[in-house]
């Protein structure tokens, strides 16, 4: 396993579609495991790959909720409620912004051994799906920030990174 450098908003990258995973290969088996690695070194309960510069729709969560979640080719199935709450991103260090999103979710995707599954999820892990799945369509939060970017302290910023 090995930390991968996290691309900063601005990078074109993450403003780009990215491409379905067709099958697994043991180099994505290992972007997985990278990614965890380098989500939990930068305090995050997320990464997309295009944050490590990979354009595939996978993403990596863990919200501490005892799982780790491997979402890959995820599809949004359902959406219900409203949840407002601050996020922020370990592509847009520093800052953290308010941002209005669906309470309950249902998605569709493959895990890493290519499996599909159905989950249902709602509060943070909602939140922290629906954050990854916008990275995978080149969209990052501060497009759905309310009012202007706070600053935050690392020590903060370490509590709120998705």
């Amino acid at each position: 396993m090995a930390l991968r450098e996290i691309r900063k908003q601005g990078d074109p990258i993450l403003n780009k579609e990215c491409k379905p995973v067709k099958e697994m290969t043991e180099r994505l088996q290992e972007l997985i495991e990278d990614m965890f690695e380098t989500m939990y070194e930068g305090n995050g309960c997320g990464l997309a790959a295009p944050q490590v510069g990979i354009l595939k729709q996978i993403t990596v969560i863990d919200v501490e909720d005892g799982n780790q979640y491997v979402l890959i080719n995820p599809e949004i199935l359902e959406e219900s409620g409203s949840q407002t709450g601050d996020e922020g991103c370990l592509s847009v260090p520093g800052y953290t912004g308010t941002v209005t999103r669906p309470q309950h979710i249902r998605i569709r995707a493959l895990d890493e051994n290519m499996e599909p599954y159905e989950l249902e999820a709602e509060d943070l892990l909602a939140r922290c799906i629906l954050h990854e799945c916008d990275h995978l369509h080149g969209h990052l939060y501060t497009e759905k920030v309310e009012g202007p970017l706070r600053e935050v302290t690392a020590e903060e910023e370490g509590e709120e990174e998705a």
